[in-house]
């Protein structure tokens, strides 16, 4: 993913409706029972160098080789996408050392200072970094806190992409609160906004809900692109009930023509087939291969 699809994704989950997708990562390699997932990387696979790199990586508990990995990518000497990786794992291994460095880059991020080598965006740091901060709050606030704060923003739009990352990793119900919200709310945008922070979750109780949005997004008062959130939910539970539940709503979704308007397609492909595509590129394999081999 190039440095300005990464900002505009930012901006637009910022703003409101847009993909779900963006600065912060999302990835996943070596779950027996989940499928691949890679936001970094096109069809990432076992055995290649960009694999075992990332195995680095998410393996690292220590987090000053993971903050040497993103100040060589600030000096140019290192490529930005390893620097959003090498952070979001420091973010998971919640340092509290690392949240200082972290609220000091995004000072320097605000006021122009930071000094970068080449003709790139610094912003695009700028969601790992916060994700660094909101893990070191959730360990001395705890879940449930920080979940009521992030319910009380999302009405005014005051959250981001490390936000609903940090979200996608709560527990105490988070999914099913959200999920609830998701339900009752009339207001369209909202709605959106809820189904952009589930779409992070790993939660397996959403698959059904996730399908059905996928299959009737009409149903719930939504516009039919907005199905590819619901699609981007399900893989990244990446469980086989959850690739099973969208190749079937796939199946519905055809059956009832809700994305047969030719608009809706990328790249000179229809809507379904463009999303087919996508999944692809997020796991390495086609659905049908990961329902079977997927446990």
């Amino acid at each position: 993913m190039t440095p300005r699809r990464i900002a505009a994704l930012l901006l637009g989950l910022l703003l409101g409706p847009a993909s779900a997708v963006g600065a912060q990562v999302q990835i996943r390699l070596d779950d027996p029972s989940r499928t691949w997932y890679s936001e970094l990387h096109e069809g990432l696979r076992d055995g290649t160098p960009a694999a075992d790199s990332v195995r680095r990586v998410l393996s690292e508990r220590n987090p000053a080789p993971l903050w040497r990995v993103a100040r060589r990518a600030l000096a140019g000497q290192a490529r930005w996408n390893d620097a959003a990786l090498a952070l979001t794992r420091i973010a998971e291994l919640r340092d509290p050392a690392s949240a200082d460095s972290a609220r000091r880059w995004l000072q320097d991020i605000q006021d122009g200072s930071l000094l970068v080598m080449g003709d790139f965006d610094p912003g695009y740091l700028l969601a790992p970094l916060r994700a660094i901060l909101l893990e070191s709050t959730r360990t001395r606030v705890g879940d449930l806190d920080l979940l009521h704060d992030l319910l009380d923003r999302v009405p005014t739009g005051r959250y981001n992409l490390a936000d609903a990352w940090v979200f996608g990793r709560l527990g105490m119900g988070a999914a099913d609160s959200v999920a609830r919200r998701f339900l009752e709310t009339g207001d369209r945008d909202l709605r959106i906004r809820y189904l952009s922070l589930l779409s992070f979750s790993t939660d397996t109780t959403l698959i059904p809900l996730l399908a059905r949005i996928y299959a009737a997004p009409d149903s719930f008062g939504l516009p039919p692109r907005i199905g590819v959130r619901a699609s981007d939910g399900l893989i990244w539970i990446g469980t086989r009930r959850a690739v099973e539940a969208l190749l079937r709503a796939r199946e519905v979704a055809r059956a009832r023509g809700v994305y047969a308007d030719p608009r809706l397609g990328a790249n000179d492909l229809d809507f379904l087939a463009a999303d087919s595509a996508s999944v692809v590129a997020r796991t390495g394999k086609w659905l049908t291969e990961w329902a079977s081999t997927l446990p």
